[in-house]
């Protein structure tokens, strides 16, 4: 594989990253402040259903994605209420979510099915696109991937350097000594999962307007809902860690191509489903990391010490549990 090769095959998983970070980074914003949605994967089925549908029928891509984000946050909005304000299990209520909208989107959905629509055209940034390397890898994209890269460090900054985002992982932590201190959880709580909801919609939109145009049955966004979910974990719950295993899915979905080439003999469906198994087998090391355990053997040895810092991530403490009183 060649110089040009290798830099198509890393500007394509660049791409092919952006949806899937934009449902991560949306789902660690609202898991910072403690509420766990996992209706995620409906919601991006959903969501890609809306969006085309909306821009087919305007002839806006704008409006598709307005709508996808508008599905995503209404969805979150439900899951938030049901948790947050009414104290019911936020875990039932997200699952059984994601059923509904998954056949929801299949339903309502099927005039749509197989036939063209508008989609996000390319949107090369003057005067660095032409750049050798880093042109075709980071400027010859679309909006929607402009907008996932920017997203990590905005998010980053957003929740490490701003008063509101310490009050998020206040939430997070702690809901009752958060409101002692004059923080309302419930408001900021409700605030990250329509926003977080709203990211994971835009993701459904990246997938039929940009990725993968059009929609049908399957639409090749599914159990991508679960990965985001997975990524969460996988980067400890912070913004950079959860792209770079965003990233690395992507990388994996993608090398699954010249990998089936290479190797003709292999079933197609081993390069397809490896990324999955693969990933699992990412969360079970890092469940690992966590063990004391494995921190006294790694107390002597600097390079299971530092390899075992790197996958560790605590969750905040308050997820998934509603605030007592207040």
């Amino acid at each position: 594989m060649n110089e040009f090769s290798l830099v198509l095959l890393a500007a394509s998983v660049v791409a092919t990253a952006a949806p899937i970070l934009l449902a991560s980074l949306g789902e660690t914003l609202t898991e910072r402040a403690g509420l766990i949605n996992l209706s995620l994967d409906g919601t991006i089925l959903l969501a890609a259903m809306a969006a085309f549908a909306v821009a087919h029928d305007t002839g806006s891509v704008g409006l598709g994605f307005a709508a996808a984000a508008a599905v995503g946050g209404a969805v979150a909005a439900l899951v938030g209420f049901a948790g947050v304000i009414l104290g019911v299990s936020q875990v039932a209520v997200g699952f059984v979510l994601t059923l509904m909208c998954r056949d929801l989107a299949y339903f309502l959905g099927n005039p749509y099915s197989r036939i063209q629509g508008p989609q996000v055209p390319p949107l090369p940034v003057p005067g660095l696109a032409e750049l050798p390397v880093l042109g075709p890898l980071l400027f010859r994209h679309n909006a929607v991937v402009y907008l996932s890269l920017l997203l990590v460090p905005a998010l980053w900054w957003v929740l490490y350097r701003t008063k509101w985002g310490l009050e998020v992982r206040a939430v997070g932590e702690h809901p009752e000594a958060a409101y002692a201190r004059g923080i309302a959880p419930r408001q900021v709580q409700m605030v990250c999962a329509v926003v977080g909801g709203a990211l994971v919609g835009l993701a459904g939109a990246a997938y039929s307007l940009a990725l993968k145009p059009g929609w049908g049955r399957p639409q090749g966004a599914e159990g991508i809902g679960w990965i985001a979910l997975a990524l969460v974990i996988f980067g400890g719950w912070h913004p950079v860690k959860v792209a770079l295993g965003a990233v690395l899915f992507a990388l994996l979905q993608v090398a699954g191509i010249p990998l089936q080439e290479a190797f003709p003999s292999v079933p197609a469906q081993v390069f397809q489903v490896a990324p999955f198994p693969l990933m699992i087998f990412t969360l079970l090391f890092m469940g690992l990391s966590q063990r004391e355990s494995v921190e006294r053997w790694a107390e002597g040895r600097p390079w299971a010490k530092r390899l075992v810092g790197a996958f560790r991530g605590a969750a905040p403490r308050a997820l998934g549990r509603p605030m007592k009183g207040g």
